[in-house]
């Protein structure tokens, strides 16, 4: 099992780039929605407008036709028409054809304005009290019909007097349409212009710098005086600047990306957790579970790897346990084996079957001995060196060599083992089991060597390097691997007539593991056969089971 297997990095990068691309599309989604937005809200804004611009007109209509009697109607409205340039009628409410939202508006005192393709203006307003509903139609506004209605205002206007005019033209005030009755004559116009007026004449004056325009007309009032009426400035409709436009949609798109970018962090985060304990357990902390605290997706996500994780714990702590109960079930038999072959070498002197049982000792050891690498194997299966009380220490690299030299050279007697020159080089690790582990290189490498075996030992800034080299036949690069599975044997030179049971590089690469270091295999370039290279950190200690064992789970929110 690696790490690489449970969650590989480009995967989840390449995930996360995905993410990335789709909220791009995303922005780019949101920035068109956004400009439709624009564009409706600008139209709305627009129709409100003219709402508004229509209120005050269709206010003055409605109120001048309304205290007329029902038989001179038609004749004010065919008169208002000709004189306007609007084309006005009147329909029973009952009669026309209207939605529930229109009545609901017109039954308000409001006025409909809506303008056709042909780009024609069609304006409803009901009579005040009356199941009247009165209809103007008009292609645009133009001088002649403001200065008509500014007439008909007057002319409204003059058949009242005093608080009554006020409160006239209160009734006509909105957001876009403003009046004003004042006794002092307004600012700006032309005084010539000023003493030629005739009472109810309308002055139009034009303000480019605001592109807006006022209406002026005056009043004579009952007591010989003037009041002066001003309508506006009317000011046509401002739609929303593209810059202020691209302005909000670059601040709304900024906070849009900003918000998804610290959800899509804390998802990366999330799952870097998630990343770090499948680390951890392709590391062999088989017991490491992801804390989960969230129901959605990375929740579930995590549950499903701690049953995954569980799961994978307990397969390979039953398959060690199988190992080591048939290892320890085999010793029994083994012995009582041995026993009897040695009583029966006891009780015959013949030579021929004492050589036989010679051979069946000898097979006997061999057994013996597979159990115990089969044992040692279980034992630091995972990763995890379990059952044993290991401590770590500073270990004399070239001491423990001349150790294993004087172990394994009695053994083998024919070939010549040496311990390359170098400085004392300390490093920090178990002794017993990194002595295991060159020993089993040692014994690799003098299964297969013609004459010579040689220890060396190298140290780097980070790593301390111990190398067994022979002249055998070497390791063929496409085998380099195979050659540390359990119970692996080549089928070339280096293989079945050199003995071995497939375990001992198994058991070194279990242990370089156990050490945060590794062993590698190449060429040699001393002897010409094969190199296995020992590399350990040069100051980090080995996890230790208390360690190994102690992991507060990764917690997922």
């Amino acid at each position: 099992m690696s790490a690489s297997r449970l969650m590989p990095r480009p995967l989840a990068e390449s995930t996360f780039l995905r993410v990335y691309v789709m909220l791009a599309l995303a922005l780019v989604l949101t920035f068109g929605l956004a400009l439709v937005a624009f564009t409706l809200i600008d139209k709305v804004r627009r129709e409100h407008y003219r709402e508004l611009l229509a209120e005050a007109p269709m206010t003055l209509l409605t109120a001048e036709l309304g205290v007329l009697p029902q038989e001179s109607r038609q004749a004010w409205l065919d008169e208002q028409s000709r004189a306007l340039g609007i084309q006005l009628e009147l329909y029973e409410w009952g009669t026309y054809s209207l939605s529930y939202f229109e009545r609901a508006r017109l039954e308000a005192g409001r006025t409909l304005a809506y303008q056709e393709e042909s780009q024609r203006w069609i304006l409803y307003r009901r009579l005040p009290g009356e199941q009247w509903l009165l209809k103007a139609e008009l292609t645009s506004m133009s001088e002649r019909q403001l200065t008509g209605l500014a007439q008909n205002l007057g002319q409204w206007l003059s058949a009242v007097e005093g608080e009554q005019r006020r409160e006239r033209l209160e009734r006509l005030k909105n957001a876009a349409f403003t009046a004003t009755l004042s006794e002092q004559v307004p600012e700006g116009l032309d005084p010539e212009r000023v003493t030629r007026m005739q009472d109810s004449e309308v002055v139009v004056r034009l303000l480019p710098q605001r592109w807006a325009m006022s209406l002026f007309l005056r009043l004579p009032t009952p007591e010989g005086g003037i009041e002066w009426v001003q309508v506006g400035p009317l000011k046509p409709f401002e739609p929303m600047s593209l810059t202020l436009s691209l302005t909000l949609l670059v601040i709304m798109l900024a906070v849009l990306a900003g918000i998804i970018y610290m959800i899509v962090r804390g998802l990366e985060a999330r799952v870097a957790r998630l990343e770090l304990a499948a680390t951890r357990i392709a590391g062999g902390h088989l017991d490491t579970r992801v804390k989960v605290d969230s129901s959605d997706f990375l929740g579930r996500l995590g549950m499903a790897f701690n049953g995954m994780a569980a799961q994978v714990q307990a397969l390979l702590q039953s398959q060690q346990d199988m190992i080591r109960g048939v290892s320890h079930e085999l010793r029994t038999p083994v012995a009582r084996i041995r026993f009897a072959v040695q009583m029966v070498e006891d009780m015959i002197d013949s030579p021929p079957v004492r050589r036989q049982l010679k051979g069946i000792d000898g097979d006997i050891e061999e057994l013996d001995t597979l159990i115990d690498e089969i044992l040692t194997y279980a034992r630091l299966g995972g990763g995890q060196v379990q059952g044993m009380d290991l401590k770590s220490e500073e270990v004399d690299c070239r001491a423990l060599a001349v150790r294993v030299i004087e172990t394994l050279a009695p053994l083998h007697g024919r070939l010549s083992l040496e311990l390359a020159p170098g400085p004392e080089i300390e490093v920090v690790a178990e002794p017993r089991y990194l002595q295991r582990a060159l020993q089993n290189l040692v014994a690799n490498a003098c299964r297969h060597a013609d004459s010579r075996v040689m220890i060396s030992i190298k140290h780097s800034l980070r790593t301390v390097q111990l190398a067994v080299e022979d002249d055998g036949p070497g390791v063929p690069e496409n085998d380099r691997l195979k050659v540390f599975k359990p119970f692996s044997r080549l089928d070339d030179s280096r293989t079945r007539r050199s003995g071995g049971y497939g375990l001992g590089l198994s058991i070194v690469q279990k242990i370089m593991h156990w050490h945060r270091g590794s062993v590698v295999i190449d060429d040699s370039p001393t002897l010409g056969g094969a190199r296995f290279t020992l590399q350990l950190p040069q100051a980090a200690l080995p996890a230790t089971p208390a360690e190994e064992t102690d992991f507060t789970p990764t917690r997922l929110v």
